[in-house]
């Protein structure tokens, strides 16, 4: 009597003892979107922070036209460009215009072509973020399943030649990956192109186009040409693989150890014991949790991308930012440096920004 009693009582208090929960985390601020505003308004903070600390490390090495031209000009007239250009008023002046300038749009223009920074951020910006799309895609189709393979065959074979291919994965300079691989399937096999996002009569096609977006498997699905979007596929599928691999080791791992503790957890042990297969349990119970901690690590995986696409854009002569960024910093032109690091830094807050937000839709524990 006295337990059914106690039983009743809790059964009872059930609801009130919810209600009192959501009162409170609705007073302390736990609901998502004071979550969501909070992670929104730490973007524009750190992306201060980052345009600071960019013009400031770009500034120690001295002005922008004297590192491009300096040894190439009489000094009287590096000195009236260095002058006209206001790059002789104290940093701090400039530093004030500069921010007035990215304020309103202006970059600055860049010394070696003249071109204005915000074009050439547009004009490549999206032939790299087309490039990190197909490697994300590449880091996915690899880590996921070959994760959830070595969690299901946990300490033995197949277990530890996955785990040493991660490990080679995300150890391996992508610069050396992307040599190989032009060296196997392009120059000895002849199956892919070695380089650039199109062919010649590909290329042509693209600077035909009116209105172009950028993105060429975009512009070649609108023309509905399918020999265009085969060539635009076969010239990434090499530098995908490359940028693709550097990220798709580390997914491996985390799906896998992730997959690993999820499998243990009272819950598994409880359809276990019902008689659900393990393979369900791993696609199914298991999945979802463990895929948490890789959405989270996603956003940091893309700024690592990023960084990658310097190299593999350089191997593979793919005209991103990342291509153009090496041609810059070999003129030393630092404004055009300057504009293209920002840029990557500020897709780097924005897309933490949307992993947070995914992570949050996903685990409702996520919560400030």
């Amino acid at each position: 009597m006295t337990t059914s009693a106690g039983a009743d009582t809790a059964t009872v208090s059930a609801p009130g003892a919810l209600e009192s929960k959501k009162k409170k985390d609705k007073r302390s601020g736990g609901s998502f979107g004071r979550y969501a505003l909070t992670r929104f308004l730490l973007i524009f903070p750190t992306i201060f922070i980052l345009v600071t600390v960019v013009f400031f490390l770009m500034r120690s090495t001295g002005d922008p036209i004297t590192a491009a031209l300096g040894g190439r000009l009489p000094a009287d007239q590096l000195a009236q460009r260095v002058h006209s250009a206001g790059y002789d008023r104290p940093l701090v002046v400039q530093y004030l215009d500069y921010l007035g300038g990215v304020f309103t749009g202006d970059f600055g223009t860049t010394f070696t072509d003249n071109r204005p920074v915000t074009e050439v951020l547009g004009t490549y910006g999206l032939a790299t973020a087309e490039l990190v799309f197909y490697s994300l895609i590449v880091a996915l189709l690899l880590g996921v399943p070959l994760g959830m393979a070595a969690a299901r065959f946990r300490d033995r074979w197949p277990d530890a030649v996955l785990r040493i291919f991660a490990i080679l994965s995300y150890a391996t300079p992508v610069f050396f990956v992307g040599l190989m691989l032009k060296l196997v399937f392009s120059v000895q096999a002849g199956l892919l192109p070695a380089s650039g996002r199109a062919s010649n009569a590909g290329e042509l096609t693209m600077a035909s186009i009116q209105n172009p977006t950028g993105l060429y498997l975009l512009d070649a699905i609108r023309l509905g040409n399918a020999g265009l979007i085969v060539d635009v596929l076969t010239h990434a599928i090499l530098p995908a693989i490359a940028l693709g691999l550097l990220t798709g080791g580390v997914f491996l791992r985390l799906v896998r150890t992730n997959l690993i503790g999820t499998l243990e957890a009272p819950y598994i042990e409880s359809a276990r014991s019902r008689g659900v297969s393990e393979t369900r349990l791993a696609t199914s119970h298991a999945l979802r949790p463990a895929l948490i901690p890789v959405i989270t690590v996603m956003g940091m995986q893309i700024a690592m991308s990023l960084g990658g696409a310097v190299l593999t854009e350089t191997t593979f002569e793919w005209k991103g930012l990342g291509f153009k960024l090496a041609e810059y910093m070999t003129a030393r032109d630092y404004v055009a440096v300057q504009g293209i690091v920002m840029l990557m830094a500020v897709i780097v807050a924005l897309v933490n920004f949307i992993v947070d937000i995914i992570a949050a839709l996903i685990d409702p524990r996520v919560r400030y």
